[in-house]
């Protein structure tokens, strides 16, 4: 007689930027809930050195580069065979500087890691994510790229003058809607970690690095019958 064995499939995660702040936060909490996470860095050693450290894997990924991006697809695919998770993380601030001083290169940049590699990513990714029975996509945003938020005077994101950094977060809130309308099969929502002490905002953030995964962590383990085009934080609903 034969048993039957019961054991779930493993969950395969992809995180970016993950060596530090809040991916890393991230990965060590999908961990626990029983995912194969893998965290993607820029920085090789740090990468690895921070996937030593989680005892999750590691791959190195630039999401602001083709090749390397391409070449970590191929070598997931290699390694995985298929992704079921794939958040989007890495971003930057940008210089801090004032608004005056924001020319075009300043904000190609910012738009460059912010926004458009996450488009960078998520297309290399794709094909893995469509071998997945439940393919999830998170994209980390953020409260100053809301037009809702920024008018709320009792906000602090209100008074903040992020224009390059804001300008990225608010056109990654409109790439994950329409991804999600236009990608019916893969739950894609878009989340802000809240005011969280990282090295972003010099761990001035009045939250820690596990309140501010609580929204990443609940949309990364979502269902097959889970929600998509949403915009949350830890608290709820968000508005765009």
């Amino acid at each position: 007689m034969t048993t039957q064995s019961t054991q779930q499939p493993t969950t395969t995660t992809l995180i970016t930027g993950a060596n530090k702040g809040l991916g890393h936060e991230t990965a060590r909490r999908l961990k626990e809930h029983g995912h194969r996470v893998v965290i993607g860095a820029r920085d090789a050693d740090r990468g690895r050195r921070a996937a030593e450290e989680l005892g999750v894997d590691f791959v190195q990924l630039d999401v602001s580069s083709e090749a390397s991006v391409s070449a970590a697809a191929a070598e997931v695919e290699e390694r995985f065979g298929s992704l079921d998770v794939l958040i989007n993380n890495a971003g930057i601030t940008g210089p801090d500087v004032g608004i005056d001083e924001v020319d075009g290169p300043v904000l190609t940049a910012v738009l460059d890691t912010n926004t458009v590699s996450v488009a960078r990513t998520t297309h290399a990714f794709l094909p893995l994510l469509r071998r997945s029975a439940n393919p999830v996509i998170v994209n980390v945003s953020s409260g100053l790229g809301s037009f809702e938020v920024r008018a709320d005077e009792s906000r602090i994101e209100h008074s903040v003058p992020s224009l390059a950094y804001s300008a990225s977060k608010a056109a990654l809130n409109m790439l994950t809607s329409v991804y999600a309308q236009f990608l019916p099969e893969i739950r894609i929502n878009v989340v802000d970690p809240g005011y969280t002490a990282t090295d972003l905002n010099g761990h001035s953030g009045p939250q820690t690095v596990t309140e501010g995964t609580d929204a990443v962590v609940a949309m990364a383990t979502v269902g097959s019958e889970g929600p998509t085009g949403t915009f949350s934080d830890r608290a709820g609903s968000v508005g765009w």
